[in-house]
């Protein structure tokens, strides 16, 4: 498998992040019972690994190849948050419709994804490896969240599965293919810089985005579902350096 080009594996995962988020739009439109509930242990098991990402590779590379790489990580944690903060002022907002403007921030999310993918990989395989497996394994719940974010902006359901695969499903990859030119060429310390950025990003997304949403509605094994996350980040790492 290492064998592959990091585009190969860029590639790989954007389409199947693609196919995952819709997976979660189809077991929605089909059976929201069903749907809801495996949406909680996706955003626990996500998390778990998301956590583990930029602690224990991502970090510590950028760090490795640029000094400064921990500004860029406080730089991307903060871009994270405000970017949330402004989608909150403007869902308070009368003049706007809730489900459309959450999912302008989702968008926007999704294509980053596709850049983190690009990132993350271009830095080493492992990295890729486990923030790429983490990232698939949320597109699952945000294919559920965004389809039933448009239902609350008052689009019919068809059209809101085919507008929740295309703002977070195809936003992806069109992100990681766009990005993957210019990442592949930059020069070592600014691809330290990205990483740090990708780090602090990632950071942001599994504490303050997965874990908070998948506690409001904890189910009976969530916290050994987050724990088996990072167990299996552990997992990859250690292998990596056996």
């Amino acid at each position: 498998m290492n064998g592959f080009s990091a585009f190969t594996w860029v590639a790989i995962f954007a389409i199947e992040s693609a196919i995952v988020n819709g997976i979660g739009i189809i077991a929605i439109f089909k059976n929201r019972k069903w749907a809801e509930g495996v949406k909680t242990y996706s955003l626990c098991f996500a998390a778990g690994v998301l956590i583990s990402v930029p602690l224990m590779l991502a970090f510590p590379q950028a760090v490795e190849k640029n000094f400064y790489a921990g500004f860029s990580a406080l730089i991307g944690f903060l871009f994270m948050f405000l970017g949330n903060r402004l989608i909150r002022y403007k869902i308070q907002r009368k003049d706007l419709a809730f489900g459309i403007t959450a999912v302008e921030g989702i968008g926007i999310h999704s294509f980053v994804d596709g850049i983190i993918y690009s990132v993350t990989f271009s830095a080493s395989v492992p990295t890729g490896l486990l923030g790429g497996t983490g990232m698939v394994l949320h597109e699952f719940a945000e294919g559920v969240i965004t389809f039933s974010l448009l239902m609350t902006g008052g689009i019919k359901k068809e059209r809101a599965a085919f507008y929740a695969f295309l703002i977070a499903g195809l936003s992806t990859p069109v992100g990681a293919f766009i990005a993957y030119p210019f990442v592949s060429k930059l020069s070592t310390p600014i691809l330290g810089l990205a990483l740090g950025f990708v780090s602090g990003v990632l950071i942001y997304v599994s504490a303050s985005h997965l874990l908070p949403e998948a506690l409001k509605d904890e189910k009976q094994y969530s916290t050994w579902v987050f724990l088996a996350g990072i167990a299996l980040a552990l997992f990859i790492v250690l292998a990596e350096i056996v």
